[in-house]
């Protein structure tokens, strides 16, 4: 079979080697990762399919890899099989109807920040600021601090694009004609302002075991 359908670009995002949904059981995240590179490797190799990242996903996903201390064996397979590109950020063109979208969005989403924080603000003045019996260090005006921190970030960035990095993701899958590969729900929501097609992380390494089995036997090249 011949192998051009196949040929196919893909922007991957961090999530897509840090949910748990792409592990079999019992599985490493380490594992998990080399395993999904491995097929990463075989589909370029034996398809054509290039996987790319923006140099700030890079960095976002080599430093949540650092902390959660993988093998050197994974930043190089990384490395060579993932290709790393800046997106051209003057020459992509957004629709002016993302960005009218966009700036809607965020006047809503300080409307909300505003709302938590005054709800906050009420609670706090009807609070004794004396020790909670469950924690020893925490004040029930701490505990509502805690609580305004937490429902004010899910009101101004769940669902929004809040990061530089999500915004290269996008740029960069848009500049190439590439599928977007994440678990992030707003970065999938936004797939559809741009005109992206998207696949969830924990589908992806099953898409490429089913594009490899297309490759004659015979024929098939592997990293081992």
């Amino acid at each position: 079979m011949s192998t051009e359908a196949f040929k196919q670009r893909f922007v991957l995002d961090t999530s897509l080697f840090l949910t748990e949904d792409i592990r079999r059981p019992e599985e490493s995240l380490q594992d998990a990762v080399c395993r999904l590179l491995e097929l990463i490797a075989n589909a370029r190799l034996n398809l054509g399919i290039s996987c790319y990242m923006p140099p700030t996903i890079h960095d976002e996903l080599t430093t949540m890899l650092e902390a959660r201390d993988v093998d050197d064996e994974v930043y190089s397979k990384l490395n060579t099989w993932v290709i790393r590109k800046h997106p051209d950020r003057y020459a992509v063109s957004i629709p002016a109807n993302v960005v009218y979208s966009f700036v809607d969005e965020m006047s809503n989403r300080v409307d909300r920040g505003l709302r938590v924080s005054e709800q906050a603000v009420r609670k706090a003045e009807q609070t004794e600021d004396e020790v909670l019996e469950e924690h020893d260090h925490m004040t029930e005006v701490d505990a509502v601090i805690s609580n305004l921190r937490d429902k004010y970030r899910s009101a101004m960035r769940t669902g929004v694009l809040d990061s530089r990095e999500d915004f290269d993701l996008l740029i960069l899958a848009r500049e190439l004609e590439a599928g977007v590969v994440t678990e992030d729900k707003g970065i999938i929501g936004w797939t559809e302002d741009f005109g992206l097609r998207y696949i969830r992380g924990r589908e992806f390494p099953d898409l490429l075991e089913q594009y490899l089995t297309a490759v004659e036997p015979d024929s098939k090249r592997t990293i081992d």
